[in-house]
């Protein structure tokens, strides 16, 4: 049967809808999340097992090389807070890691480095 799209938004549910987001979060009794920002780097250090959830599947996948919390909000079209709430069972279960994201000012000096390898490039 051929339904129109327009009937098709109402009859599907979306990862934006409230009971969906609901049922993605999991945990209703209000447990701790991860102290995790926008700019937190994720990177996932296993394979997505059968045993996650869709969208734990999709941000281990997504997760090979680092990417914050804010991409993948936008990756997945899903709010912070339930980014935030996948991303603290991930973490809990030890399928990701998070870092701080590199500070520019922490990065040595680009002249100082050329100085460096110029120097060794005259040995």
């Amino acid at each position: 049967m051929n339904v129109p799209r327009r009937e098709r938004r109402k009859t599907e549910a979306g990862p934006s809808d409230p009971e969906r987001l609901y049922v993605i979060t999991g945990d209703p009794d209000g447990s701790e999340r991860a102290a995790l920002d926008l700019v937190t780097m994720i990177v996932s250090k296993a394979e997505p097992s059968p045993m996650v959830q869709p969208e734990q599947a999709v941000i281990l996948r997504l997760c090979r090389a680092p990417l914050s919390v804010a991409e993948l909000s936008a990756y997945l079209s899903l709010p912070f807070s339930v980014v935030t709430s996948l991303l603290t069972e991930l973490l809990a279960t030890g399928l990701i890691e998070s870092r701080a994201p590199i500070v520019r000012a922490t990065l040595p000096d680009r002249s100082l480095l050329e100085a460096v390898m110029h120097g060794l490039q005259k040995l």
